[in-house]
């Protein structure tokens, strides 16, 4: 199989699809492998690193021509001319981006999306290790906006001598939160972890003891501790659906001028009310007071770690399809349920349930 992989065109985007690994280990298997020119310059891997392991250099438009076509960030725009018929392999978050769903219709592209690839115990394989990546870099990205020269309150989340830690909330503890939660304690903040499932709250608890304030999340809990907070990190996932808005404006308009507020869930399009996509070039933006980071690829930040995290993840399931698409997916329900689009109908039910104007 022609195995191909596009340079990544998102604003701020540093990660490629694929490793000189795993290129090697495609062709190892007979297939051929074509990668598009500086695609993992961002990663601190070369063309060379690519021609070594037995890839080809090409150009963009060849970069898209594969059987199965590899990429981190979902398309943009300017690239749904280049969609086809065939498969896509990356990160779509469709059930917030109904013109991207609208295009992989119209090209009869065969869509697996990494953030649905899901295990019988309901994790995310692949969408894990971002998570993980993302949570940390909250906290810090955080952190760094809330110095006063960023526009922030001017806190040390460390605090100083006398002076007591920041105070942060974060709303969920799926990985991405706990990554979060991990990096806030470590940093000397306070912190307060809100998520639905006691199960998750009594996890954090045993791992950092009374360094955390866990608490069953309602309404009424986030907003009490949205108003008492410098930080405030969302982190809510339902996979393959939209993130619920969990912060309103009002919750937002109590807080004390300075505040930040960092929104992890961005690409399932945010769990807070005023939440709007942002770019590592232009990273915040003010909603009153308070001061928004939205950024929807935040591990692009961090190319190298992110890169080398995320197709560990994924070169298995490479493998597989690059083997057989139709056989990967019936051999593996995992695999299977990354399936987000083929035949011209949406596939994934969570999708189908958020755009049902798109409903074959």
């Amino acid at each position: 199989m022609l195995v191909t992989v596009p340079k990544e065109s998102k604003i701020g985007e540093t990660r490629v699809a694929l490793t000189p690994e795993g290129a090697f280990a495609l062709v190892g298997r007979g297939h051929e492998v074509w990668v598009e020119h500086g695609a993992g310059v961002g990663s601190a891997l070369s063309d060379l690193d690519y021609e070594s392991a037995g890839a080809r250099m090409v150009a963009t438009a060849d970069a898209w021509s594969g059987e199965l076509v590899l990429k981190v960030k979902e398309p943009v725009a300017a690239e749904y001319p280049r969609l086809t018929n065939a498969t896509l392999f990356t990160f779509l978050h469709l059930a917030a981006n109904e013109p991207l769903a609208r295009a992989l219709i119209a090209a009869d592209t065969t869509a697996l999306s990494l953030d649905t690839v899901q295990l019988e115990d309901g994790s995310l394989p692949l969408l894990a290790p971002m998570s993980a990546v993302a949570g940390n870099l909250a906290t810090l990205a955080g952190a760094y906006h809330l110095l006063s020269s960023q526009g922030g309150r001017g806190i040390l989340l460390a605090g100083a001598p006398g002076v007591p830690g920041g105070a942060v909330v974060v709303i969920g503890a799926g990985i991405a939160g706990a990554h979060a939660i991990d990096q806030a304690v470590r940093l000397g903040a306070r912190v307060t972890v809100l998520d639905l499932s006691r199960a998750r709250l009594d996890a954090v608890v045993e791992q950092h003891g009374d360094a955390v304030t866990a608490i069953e999340s309602t309404p009424e809990a986030v907003a009490q501790a949205v108003a008492d907070a410098d930080l405030v990190i969302g982190a809510v996932l339902v996979p393959g659906r939209p993130a619920p808005k969990v912060v309103t404006r009002a919750m937002v308009d109590a807080m004390r001028p300075g505040s930040v507020l960092v929104d992890i869930a961005i690409d399932q399009g945010g769990c807070f009310e005023d939440s709007r996509p942002t770019t590592h070039a232009e990273p915040t933006y003010k909603v009153g007071d308070a001061v928004f980071y939205c950024v929807a690829n935040m591990p692009g930040a961090v190319g190298a770690t992110a890169t080398a995290a995320l197709t560990t993840a994924t070169l298995p399931y490479v493998l597989a399809l690059a083997d057989g698409v139709e056989a990967a997916m019936a051999e593996d329900s995992a695999l299977a349920k990354g399936l987000n689009v083929s035949d011209g109908l949406l596939r994934h039910p969570a999708v189908v349930e958020a755009l049902p104007q798109l409903a074959g």
